[in-house]
């Protein structure tokens, strides 16, 4: 049996539940006798009394009773990503510092797990560790099919600071895009609000936001305002042009319904497109047939944010994927034909 113990949170260990830091620190515990620890009083957070879900901050002090020593760590989980996998993941990096690493996400690979989903960036991501203790953490997502620029943590305290940023708006995310038809005027915003429908399998799967217009919002339960700006940079006749979108606010699936919702869904879009509707030139239908690939053209294209520990403002670019390249080429057009910032004269 051990002794009781005094332990004070350190820097970067800070912002987390009581019950996760414990498993950290004990991995023998489980959650079972973190609760009863929790009900008996016998944990403590400053002399006070707390639950497993209490949060920490840095420099409490917590009270750990003692422990039985017959209690034998848990196996901790080996890695299990392949070598193609980690080579993948590695080569999608764009960027990496002590605190951050930003990458280039590939088309067709969620960020997190979910139905059916058993490879996803949050596990592949220890391929992602370059000699730290830890892996990455999440502090945003990119659909499954949307390729393009996504920053992950590399410490607590960096990954708590980047996740502030993104809930607080003090980043900046332009995305490229493919659409069908022109949309006018040319630039403009989108302020349709956005409510769920749900999906109709087991776990949800197949879910739909829908538009609602502003002056339905009070009507409409469940409804959140949702804010979107585009550009229109070039066009194809009337068929189909290249976009760009930034994202006032940050809601499921907005510029992929807020797009279809104009009449101009993304190319490759089978939820809000429709996926066996070709495009006629009257602005819908989310194929462009022949050579043009079926995979969703949506792309995060730029990021500015401050970094969490210099404060200084950093800019991340992404190249396009493979398949939105191609569509590119096909058109003639090249990445450097878009200003930086197509919304300058909006700020």
């Amino acid at each position: 049996m051990s002794r009781v113990q005094m332990i004070t949170i350190g820097p970067g260990e800070g912002d987390q539940r009581l019950d996760r830091w414990l498993k950290r620190t004990f991995p023998q515990l489980g959650q079972g006798r973190i609760e009863k620890m929790c009900r008996k009083g016998e944990l403590r957070v400053d002399g006070a009394r707390c639950k497993a879900s209490t949060r920490i901050e840095v420099g409490q002090e917590i009270r750990i009773p003692p422990l039985p020593s017959t209690d034998a760590p848990k196996p901790q989980p080996t890695s299990r990503v392949s070598a193609a996998d980690a080579k993948m993941m590695q080569d999608a990096v764009l960027y990496k510092d002590d605190d951050i690493i930003v990458l280039n996400k590939p088309a067709g690979l969620p960020v997190q797990g979910g139905s059916k989903q058993t490879r996803h960036v949050d596990g592949l991501s220890e391929a992602l560790r370059f000699g730290a203790d830890e892996k990455p953490r999440l502090v945003h997502r990119l659909d499954k099919d949307t390729s393009g620029v996504l920053i992950l943590g590399r410490t607590r305290a960096a990954a708590s600071a980047l996740t502030a940023a993104f809930r607080h708006r003090e980043t900046r995310k332009i995305y490229w895009a493919l659409v069908a038809g022109v949309p006018t005027p040319y630039l403009g915003e989108i302020k349709y609000g956005l409510v769920k429908a749900p999906g109709h399998g087991r776990g949800g799967e197949g879910e739909k936001m829908f538009c609602v217009h502003p002056r339905d919002m009070n009507d409409t339960p469940g409804a959140k305002r949702a804010h979107t700006l585009y550009a229109t940079l070039y066009r194809v006749a009337g068929r189909a042009s290249w976009v760009a979108m930034e994202p006032v606010t940050g809601r499921t699936h907005q510029l992929r319904a807020h797009m279809a919702e104009i009449g101009h869904p993304i190319i490759g879009d089978g939820k809000y497109g429709g996926s066996g509707q070709d495009n006629m030139g009257d602005g819908w239908g989310s194929q462009l047939g022949g050579i043009i690939s079926k995979k969703l053209h949506l792309h995060a294209r730029r990021l500015l944010i401050e970094h969490p520990v210099t404060r200084k403002v950093m800019e991340f670019t992404a190249p396009l994927p493979d398949h939105m390249a191609q569509s590119w080429e096909t058109f003639g057009w090249t990445e450097d034909l878009a200003a930086d910032d197509p919304f300058e004269s909006l700020q």
